[in-house]
């Protein structure tokens, strides 16, 4: 089965300016040789620290950001650098559900215009056939229509962000990217969106990327999970092996934070070290922060990101016997 989506090689890099003249001193590689694969109506996490790249990634799928180097495959076609007359019909297909909600709805529009302006753009649909399927929408998603005229500062984040993805389902999409769309919620509410978004995904035939660093989402949430860390991928694997077997010290280190629910079962905490901003020159870009015993390779190679099993890559000198 061919993927829905598929990213090679992809980089993103922005110039940082100083000086007098404001000159170009150095590029910031907030997303550096990421690649990976998407199936038709799964979903795929991008877990890691803020900063990590994850939202560039997300942006420059849905080409608000023009990738630097690299490709993105969706359906088949490449669309890395698609013309701007043909990206209506591209963000019809691929859509964003945001962090925080609030600040991605017009204050000054109803949430009948929030959701109808998409079907008016895309469609040309108007008048009562427009108000048709918006509250066929807001039905879908659990709003009522009694909230047809009213405006997003009326409601709670949770119904905030139902708006928005009753929005993002008025085009009939394929994939959606949804970029930590819980983490500005309260914990009761979380579970009631990430229950719809379960359920959007099983009746519209969705496919997600789902950018979080809430491991504990991402368990629920994922069929596979890469981790990134300094705009690399330094593990992906179904969610299942990350979970129970991680062999990168730095997964190992995230998946020992998560709390434990049973006051019984011990487990050891992997406290990091210093920053996300520390770099290892031309080795690994974990190496600074690393709590395993270290190969001199680490200081002076990057690793690749090699297959240790099937479906399990990992960018570690220390697991390179494996692949």
């Amino acid at each position: 089965m061919s993927a829905l989506l598929e990213v090679a090689n992809l980089k993103k890099y922005f110039p940082v300016r100083g000086g007098l003249l404001n000159q170009r001193l150095v590029d910031f590689r907030a997303v550096d040789d990421v690649s990976f694969a998407l199936q038709h109506g799964k979903t795929l996490g991008l877990v890691g620290e803020s900063g990590s790249g994850k939202t560039t990634i997300g942006k420059c799928i849905l080409r608000l950001l023009e990738p630097t180097a690299g490709s993105i495959r969706y359906a088949g076609a490449d669309i890395t650098h698609i013309k701007a007359r043909d990206l209506r019909r591209l963000r019809s297909e691929i859509q964003m559900i945001y962090q925080a909600p609030a600040a991605s709805l017009n204050g000054r529009m109803t949430v009948g215009q929030i959701i109808g302006e998409p079907l008016w753009i895309h469609e040309r649909l108007k008048g009562d056939a427009a108000r048709e399927r918006v509250l066929e929408l807001m039905q879908v998603v659990g709003l009522k229509e009694e909230h047809y005229y009213r405006y997003p500062h009326e409601f709670s984040g949770g119904q905030q962000q139902r708006i928005g993805i009753a929005r993002a389902l008025a085009v009939q999409p394929r994939l959606l990217v949804l970029d930590e769309p819980t983490s500005a919620l309260d914990v009761s509410v979380q579970a009631q969106i990430l229950n719809l978004l379960q359920d959007l995904q099983d009746r519209f035939d969705l496919t997600y990327l789902f950018i979080s660093h809430d491991l504990g989402v991402v368990r629920y949430m994922c069929d596979e999970v890469a981790l990134l860390y300094l705009g690399k991928i330094v593990e992906v694997a179904a969610t299942d092996v990350i979970f129970e077997q991680p062999k990168h010290p730095y997964t190992q280190a995230l998946i020992s934070a998560i709390p434990e629910p049973d006051p019984d079962m011990q487990r050891e905490e992997i406290i990091l070290t210093g920053d996300l901003t520390l770099a290892a020159g031309s080795g690994c870009p974990f190496a600074p922060r690393c709590h395993a015993q270290k190969l001199d390779e680490c200081e002076t190679l990057p690793p690749p990101l090699l297959a240790i099993e099937l479906r399990h890559q990992v960018a570690c000198h220390l697991h390179r016997e494996l692949a």
